[in-house]
């Protein structure tokens, strides 16, 4: 042990040694305690225990000096003793802090670490949700859970109220799961989207292996909610053919698709047979509803009393199938002329005291105008009857316009129909020959052949729906020949017309392709990416659809994808088929090749790599680039590439003349690089008219100046 100068004296000193020595040797064989405690003094050092003089050295009493000058023994541990420092650890007593001491600090107070609580939406969400679903298994009232289910918000997340739902119900009597599926047909559009709906469904059939731990007959009692769910037209029968295709076959889900079709959609008169299984409380046929619905509106026209009607409207309790009391209604006063007024009067009350949505009255109006061909057989007016009540309805504000659309029996109309057919059927088989080929010409020709340029959105629409069902490689192509279109024959109307057609039929679409609304707002951004639509069209787009629908979600995610960081990038590579460049790296490839040509390349090799680039539609930089560097090299060589180029149908004159017009509108900043561009400009476009490269209306020059070189021989 090192010492300083001044702590020991040298007779101190000297005994420390010889008490060490002795301990050494005699901790061997001598047990704790063995030496004298008199064999030192208060004023020296004590030596270790013997069995302590291996591990600390000292660990015995030392003495230390007071500030008063004395010496003063030290307790054991340190602790204690007036003048010293007291224990290292004193766990003996508490310690009081005294806050007016001045040496008091304040990091010596006692704290107590406090965890801050992060949240989570989405357990918000479910948490809440439970509240209402037991409050509804309890009251049974469906107006109130689905106001609540409106207040909490959180659209987005209401698939997850179908999973709780369903496997709440799962777990309880047959009461609660009939109340579970008329709460689902209550919701379903008013309240929850048909896409969440379905995919609500989606992720309780990838839960069934879990739901079947604790439930034993979960299989089969998830089949009759499926069931359920088709039988009351919130799913479509498609369904199980896709939910099959994303599940494993070895997995519960797959066995409860199976369980659905055969056991219970494939029985004859399956449908009373699944509205029968539960027999809850709630339970009501469709038929049943139907009847007393035809009763009231009897009993109403009789007695006139249009309050009374309303509350047996109220008290059937089938918000979801109001419509059915609308397409009667409307029947009736076909059938009984003098029962119109009355009729219109009623439905009229019934929208606005809120009883009947303005979606549920749509709805049936729409059921009305699909059968009147059918019902035309018993009231041969029904055609124009409904004509005339449509635009009454419209003009009482019980009825949106926006949600009806005009029909009619003239010979036009019908005329306009068949085109229509027909045109659908010649661009399916030339889409289909072009997913087939890769050829855009050909395609492009086909279409100018037909000769019905107003259908281009029909066309628009046709190609992205059947691209939708089909790999990446497809919707790959189908975004190329947009733009493609877009520079040869489609106009910028044509395209927004085309998917404002695809939006507004969003939910028909989701019925078939489980995730349509992804790929069409990857589709709608695309198409911004390429040019082919201006953000601002996405605005208009949205403001043609009704708020709230599939649609608009579609264009608010389109949104969104644009905005992203690097969005070119990412949505240029979404489909990961063609060539999925960024706009940068095409022109880098582009400005390689004609640098490659220009120091002494083959025409035709030339050619073949403007060809295998894979991007027709971005071939008007193609044509700015060689004319920029014709000008900046001073070598009309280019323009030899630009007449091959375009004497093959490599380069089209609408390419051609939207590369000069490129060139056109740059033309300030190109002057600061190179002082005669506007005059080497108009020596190009006046070649490239008269080889009939650009079209006629494009303008003859740029200045007042003309150019009065001769036209270089190719």
């Amino acid at each position: 042990m090192a010492t300083s100068e001044g702590f020991l004296t040298d007779e101190q000193r000297e005994m420390l040694e010889t008490a060490s020595q002795n301990a050494e040797n005699s901790s061997s064989s001598s047990p704790k305690g063995l030496f004298p405690s008199s064999l030192f003094s208060e004023q020296h050092i004590k030596a270790p225990a013997a069995g302590k003089a291996g591990t600390a050295g000292f660990a015995g009493r030392q003495v230390r000096r007071s500030h008063s000058g004395k010496h003063v023994r030290v307790k054991k541990d340190g602790g204690g003793g007036k003048g010293t420092w007291g224990k290292l650890l004193d766990t003996d007593g508490e310690t009081h802090i005294d806050r007016n001491d001045p040496n008091y600090d304040s990091g010596e107070e006692p704290y107590q670490l406090v965890g801050a609580t992060i949240t989570d939406p989405l357990d918000d969400y479910k948490k809440a949700v439970v509240s209402i679903i037991e409050e509804y298994f309890s009251t049974g009232d469906v107006e109130v859970a689905a106001s609540d289910l409106r207040e909490l918000g959180s659209s987005k997340y209401h698939l997850y109220f179908i999973k709780r739902l369903v496997s709440m119900a799962m777990d309880r009597h047959d009461k609660e799961k009939e109340m579970a599926s008329v709460l689902l047909s209550a919701l379903y559009a008013d309240v929850i989207s048909p896409s969440q709906i379905r995919d609500g469904f989606v992720i309780l059939l990838e839960s069934a292996d879990d739901l079947a731990v604790d439930i034993l007959d979960a299989v089969d009692i998830l089949a009759l909610f499926v069931a359920r769910a088709v039988v009351d037209d919130i799913l479509p029968p498609a369904f199980l053919t896709r939910a099959k295709k994303a599940l494993p076959e070895s997995s519960k889900g797959f066995q409860v698709l199976q369980t659905t079709e055969k056991s219970y959609l494939s029985a004859p008169h399956h449908a009373e047979l699944v509205e029968r299984k539960w027999g809850g409380s709630t339970h009501v046929t469709v038929e049943e509803v139907k009847k007393k619905i035809a009763d009231l509106l009897r009993e109403y026209v009789e007695s006139e009393d249009a309050v009374e009607a309303c509350r047996c409207i109220r008290e059937l309790g089938v918000s979801f199938f109001h419509h059915e009391v609308v397409k009667r209604a409307l029947i009736l006063s076909m059938e009984n002329r003098t029962a119109e007024p009355l009729i219109l009067k009623l439905l009229k009350e019934a929208s606005e005291e809120g009883l009947i949505s303005s979606s549920q009255m749509a709805k049936g109006f729409a059921r009305l105008a699909e059968s009147l061909d059918d019902l035309a057989l018993d009231i041969p007016s029904a055609k124009s009857l409904f004509q005339s009540l449509v635009p009454k309805a419209i003009s009482e504000g019980w009825l949106d316009a926006s949600s009806m659309k005009p029909s009619g029996e003239d010979g036009q109309a019908q005329a306009e129909d068949e085109r229509v057919k027909q045109f659908k059927e010649e661009v399916v088989t030339i889409i289909h020959e072009y997913f087939l080929s890769d050829d855009i010409p050909e395609l492009i020709r086909s279409l100018e052949d037909l000769g019905m340029p107003e259908f281009n959105p029909i066309f628009l629409k046709k190609l992205i729906t059947l691209a939708l069902d089909r790999k990446n490689r497809e919707k790959e192509m189908a975004s190329v020949l947009l733009s493609a279109l877009h520079i040869e024959i489609f106009s910028s109307e044509d395209i927004v017309n085309g998917f404002i057609m695809l939006l507004e039929s969003a939910e028909d679409t989701a019925l078939d392709i489980l995730d349509a609304s992804n790929e069409l707002a990857l589709f709608l951004a695309r198409a911004v990416i390429d040019d082919v639509l201006v953000p601002l069209n996405l605005e208009e787009i949205g403001s043609k659809l009704q708020p709230n629908c599939s649609g608009s979600e579609t264009v608010c995610m389109a949104r969104s994808l644009i905005a992203a960081r690097h969005a070119g990038e990412r949505l240029l590579r979404c489909w990961g088929g063609g060539t999925g460049w960024a706009v940068e790296d095409a022109k880098d490839k582009i400005l390689k090749l004609l640098e490659e040509y220009e120091s002494g390349g083959v025409l035709g090799e030339a050619c073949q790599c403007i060809r295998d680039l894979g991007m027709p539609f971005f071939n008007h930089e193609v044509v700015k680039k060689a004319l920029v560097m014709a000008m900046e090299k001073k070598n009309d060589r280019m323009l030899d590439l630009l007449q091959v180029c375009f004497n093959e149908g490599l380069i089209t004159i609408n390419q051609m003349t939207k590369g000069f017009t490129r060139i056109k509108d740059g033309m300030d900043d190109l002057a600061l690089d190179i002082p005669n561009a506007e005059e080497k400009f108009n020596f190009y476009l006046e070649y490239a008219q008269k080889k009939g490269w650009v079209l006629p209306s494009f303008g003859s020059s740029v200045g007042d100046g003309s150019s009065s070189k001769a036209v270089p021989a190719t």
